[in-house]
């Protein structure tokens, strides 16, 4: 499985970013999905993850501003951002949780892409 992660930029407060994230595979309604952040020097944070059933999850920080969302059909997730803060500039991962069978599973991580909030 790879990841592939995109529509980061440079926005201005207030503004709104739409990230995306395609899978390759055949499987990917299977997965369970989430978006994760990491400021330099900062440790990865968990930003928002939506299971294979649809259940969401937001961190606290951006609950009712951003969106988690997905389409198996384009085997793609979606992470909606409204009223973007200085504090959400990150570099921002998109990551699979991928059932290996015997209840096990893996994480598989994409490449990043940048979003920077201007004041």
């Amino acid at each position: 499985v790879q990841l592939q992660a995109s529509g980061g930029g440079l926005v201005q407060v207030g503004g709104s970013l739409r990230l995306s994230c395609a899978a390759s595979g055949r499987t990917f309604s299977v997965y369970d999905m989430g978006w994760y952040r990491q400021d330099p020097g900062k440790q990865r944070e968990l930003v928002a993850t939506i299971s294979n059933g649809g259940s969401k999850n937001y961190a606290d920080s951006v609950k009712d501003r951003f969106t988690i969302s997905r389409d198996n059909a384009k085997n793609t997730v979606y992470l909606q951002m409204n009223s973007l803060k200085p504090e959400d500039t990150a570099v921002y991962y998109c990551a699979a949780q991928i059932p290996r069978g015997w209840g096990s599973t893996s994480v598989v991580w994409g490449q990043g892409t940048l979003v920077t909030v201007s004041s």
